[in-house]
């Protein structure tokens, strides 16, 4: 992995920058992608370089892609973590709300995997690429309908895009996190009952670090996952299995 340049989207903190830190402990060279300015920050304490960027515009992708191999060269591996939730009430869940969550969840994974392959396979790099999903993309919630929608979505492109880029020696896997100590779960860590319920779904009794998903997508994005491709790893504490509650 020594050298290698690992664009993480989504980076600037959280499991993003969990997975950033990861792969440069294993010697990649870090760029950062976020709409938020604070990625600028992350990314220096990872000797990298950071991108302000709304995933959800091709566009500005394809401009993403460029300055990076201008400046650093072609990215190796390919972290897709930007996404966002936008809940609301199913009933009254406008299409723009819905529009949006695929265009940054779904429609920007593809476009920058897309773009991503095409240099690989021009400049014959054997890269990887790491997509993140969910548990949701197996069960649901009913208040984010766009977000199970593209988490499934994300299942099925990664294995779409792995068949189509085996020939070039291009990996492509997903992560699906469960129950991750992030932002997201504060409000769920601060009330005993929330987090009650959290833990009687999980068999490990325990909340997930964002390094946990880190770590499994630096395996994932290195040699020693060399004969992974098309699959979904999750990191769920064994919540997927569990047939039932007590």
């Amino acid at each position: 992995m020594s050298q290698r340049i690992a664009l993480v989207t989504g980076g600037a903190q959280g499991i993003g920058l969990a997975c950033a830190e990861a792969l440069a402990e294993d010697g990649c060279q870090i760029v950062l992608a976020d709409i938020k300015p604070s990625v600028h920050a992350a990314a220096e304490t990872l000797g990298g370089i950071g991108h302000e960027v709304d995933m959800g515009d091709p566009d500005a992708i394809d401009r993403l892609f460029d300055r990076v191999e201008d400046a650093v060269g072609p990215v190796a591996v390919l972290v897709n973590n930007a996404g966002i939730a936008n809940p609301g009430d199913f009933l009254s869940y406008s299409l723009a709300q819905f529009r949006r969550v695929l265009d940054v969840n779904l429609i920007g994974v593809f476009h920058a995997t897309q773009r991503a392959a095409r240099t690989m396979v021009a400049q014959s790099i054997k890269g990887a690429v790491v997509n993140m999903s969910s548990i949701n993309a197996q069960v649901a919630i009913p208040a984010i309908p766009a977000y199970c929608a593209s988490k499934g979505g994300i299942m099925q492109l990664t294995k779409a895009a792995a068949l189509a880029l085996a020939p070039h020696g291009i990996r492509v896997n997903a992560v699906g996190p469960g129950s991750i100590d992030t932002e997201m779960m504060a409000g769920v860590n601060a009330n005993p009952e929330a987090l009650k319920m959290a833990l009687s779904r999980t068999p490990l009794q325990r909340i997930g670090t964002a390094r946990e998903v880190g770590d499994t997508v630096a395996f994932l994005a290195s040699d020693k996952a060399s004969y992974i491709t098309g699959e979904t790893i999750y990191v769920d504490g064994g919540r997927l299995g569990l047939n039932y509650v007590v």
